[in-house]
């Protein structure tokens, strides 16, 4: 081996390790500093982008919980709203079954009650205006229905404006009728894949009893509308019906929803050629705009991943109650406020039965955020101890680097021996 001073070899190679071992310490100390595996997108490329991912789904699941938190509160408001509308309704329900007992009820009697039931009416309404989840109602009939279409052509045999008491329902809903929906524009699909716009949904409905009430057709035809509406992938409350009962009797139909639906008659026996666009106002019907919001709850980290909330109008002419009239007939007047009960009954049900839901939907997304940060962790966090393992190991070849370098210096000064 010769010696040479223009070029220290053993130098440069103990350089060439000391680097490498250096810039490795350096990264073991940033990662244990900052207790992230990946810094920068030159530490892991395609760790950095799962881990992104998986942070943008973590991040939209806790602002998941929090939204359907929100609609555990709606729930909670209308179905609290509604628990003091069944006590109302059974006040009026004993009131007229007082006022049905003719043999000791005089009429002065009977007047009395029927001003009291004036007066529990009025406060149905104004439940119904006012009950509210901040600026957004909820018992006006608004929410979840962003559009309501009233059926107002004189056509004979429609579901438009019925007057008088003598026929609650059209003459076509006393045998059966189907109609049809469908999606305006097509292209939308359900979440099974279906698309309506070249699928139209029928929807029957059975036949109504003779002495049918308005209620008792809208909630028929709700019925059939909810299951046709769930056999093609959907909630089943997109669309919903509602009849409203002046206190002069005549009878109001509408249909209101949220979604881009047209609903078409199937038969001609009822609907008679109405269509109903719930997007264009340009449809026929004319559509009135009501306001609302789509009652639609984002549960989820992606799109259109939603729980949607409808929830019917609660007023006196929409149960029925604001014709009743204690002095003339108390005992069709109870067989309606039975009817009422009922609906207000299912309406609070059906709150619950979303509640729940709800509840273990907040459990649901609590459970894949754990998993979804536990995944989230394993790739971007420091593994501290096996980190620390790597740090003591360039920490010890820093230290002998340092000092070979120094002993490859100092070789070169053996030339000077020869120099002597």
């Amino acid at each position: 081996m010769g010696l040479r001073i223009n070029q220290n070899i053993a130098a440069q190679n103990a350089y060439r390790n000391l680097s490498v071992t250096d810039s490795q310490m350096s990264k073991s100390l940033e990662k244990l500093s900052s207790g992230f595996r990946i810094n920068r997108a030159a530490d892991d490329a395609a760790g950095l982008s799962i881990s992104e991912g998986l942070r943008s789904q973590v991040g939209g699941l806790k602002v998941a919980v929090r939204n359907t938190q929100d609609g555990v509160s709606v729930a909670q408001t209308a179905e609290g709203a509604l628990n003091e509308t069944t006590a109302i309704l059974q006040r009026m329900r004993d009131l007229s079954v007082q006022a049905a007992n003719s043999g000791a009820t005089d009429t002065a009697a009977s007047e009395a009650a029927n001003k009291e039931m004036g007066q529990l009416n009025a406060e149905l309404d104004r439940i119904g205006k006012s009950t509210s989840f901040g600026k957004q109602n909820l018992l006006d009939g608004s929410f979840g229905n962003t559009v309501k279409t009233k059926f107002t052509n004189a056509a004979t045999n429609t579901l438009d404006a019925v007057a008088g008491a003598a026929a609650p329902v059209p003459g076509g809903a006393n045998s059966p009728f189907t109609f049809t929906i469908s999606q305006v524009g097509g292209g939308t699909k359900t979440p099974t894949g279906q698309d309506l716009g070249t699928t139209p949904i029928t929807v029957s409905v059975d036949a109504l009893a003779t002495d049918a009430t308005a209620q008792d057709l809208a909630k028929a035809v709700n019925n059939a509308t909810e299951k046709a509406l769930k056999a093609a992938g959907y909630q089943g409350n997109e669309i919903t019906m509602s009849a409203k009962v002046d206190a002069q009797n005549n009878t109001t139909y509408s249909m209101a929803g949220s979604g881009n639906f047209a609903v078409a008659d199937g038969t001609g026996a009822v609907l008679a050629g109405a269509k109903i666009d719930l997007t264009s106002t340009a449809a026929t019907p004319t559509l009135d705009k009501t306001g609302g919001n789509s009652g639609k709850f984002q549960v989820g980290a992606n799109a259109n991943q939603k729980i949607g909330i409808s929830i019917g109008g609660v007023d006196s002419q929409t149960l029925g109650t604001a014709a009743l009239d204690l002095t003339k007939d108390p005992d069709a007047a109870i067989k309606i406020i039975d009817k009422a009960l009922s609906s207000v009954t299912d309406s609070r049900a059906t709150l619950g039965a979303v509640q729940n839901r709800f509840e273990h939907t907040i459990n649901n997304l609590n459970v894949a955020v754990e998993n979804l940060s536990a995944s989230e962790s394993r790739i971007r966090d420091t593994d501290m101890a096996q980190e620390m393992v790597s740090f003591t190991r360039s920490q010890i070849l820093t230290q002998a680097g340092t000092s070979m370098l120094s002993q490859a210096n100092q070789s070169a000064q053996n030339v000077l021996s020869l120099l002597r």
